[in-house]
């Protein structure tokens, strides 16, 4: 009887561990399989937030290049724009090179003249021009002045005895592409007036800058 009653504890145990076994094995399995399923859920996240990263850094290296592309496009046709806006004032310039060399202009010489002398209110003044152009200012001055007095007496009832002469110092007449005209100055050089062909020529080019624009570029307006 003493053996039956150890075998019977003895199968009790064993029972007893085979389900406390079970038990570890089925919880360890549950654990086992529920920590595989978050890595994987994490896994699976972390290569949607590397996917999402590298599609947003994606469209940012395109937008910026779309950028860096437009912008070099944008240089270039500015480039090409200020090239044309320059050849054409080139070309204006040229054009007022042949109206110096035409034979009206002694006049045109003397209504400048006459203009600087009404726009720089001085009554001793010193006309400047091209070397070249010596010879035709000096013979267009008594004109100028005798006009410009007519003027300002019939303007104001004013007579004046202004003392204009051109400046004598060869070394001082025009070097630069002015392509002619006259500048005037008045004591002693503080107060200048230019009145050269190419100064007008710049004055009318910004004024019609705008016009200029609106025709060459009309898809920019």
């Amino acid at each position: 009887m003493a053996s039956d009653q150890i075998r019977q504890m003895v199968n009790f145990i064993l029972q007893e561990a085979h389900e406390k076994a079970n038990e570890i094995r089925v919880k360890t399995e549950h654990d086992f399989n529920l920590e595989k399923q978050t890595l994987v859920h994490e896994a699976k996240l972390n290569i949607q937030e590397e996917f999402t990263k590298k599609e947003k850094d994606r469209e940012v290296q395109e937008r910026i290049a779309r950028s860096a592309e437009i912008g070099t496009c944008r240089a270039k046709k500015m480039k090409l724009r200020d090239e044309l806006l320059h050849t054409l004032l080139s070309e204006a310039g040229a054009k007022c090179a042949v109206v110096a060399r035409g034979q009206n202009y002694p006049q045109l010489i003397q209504k400048l003249i006459v203009q600087g002398l009404i726009k720089i209110e001085e009554n001793e003044v010193v006309v400047f021009c091209r070397g070249e152009d010596v010879a035709t200012v000096k013979a267009a001055l008594p004109k100028a002045i005798k006009e410009y007095v007519e003027i300002i007496q019939r303007e104001s009832s004013v007579k004046l005895s202004p003392k204009v002469k051109v400046n004598d110092n060869r070394s001082k007449d025009f070097t630069g592409v002015t392509h002619g005209g006259i500048m005037l100055t008045a004591c002693v050089g503080k107060i200048v007036l230019d009145n050269t062909m190419a100064s007008r020529l710049n004055l009318v080019y910004e004024e019609l800058l705008p016009s200029i624009r609106a025709i060459l570029f009309p898809d920019e307006q």
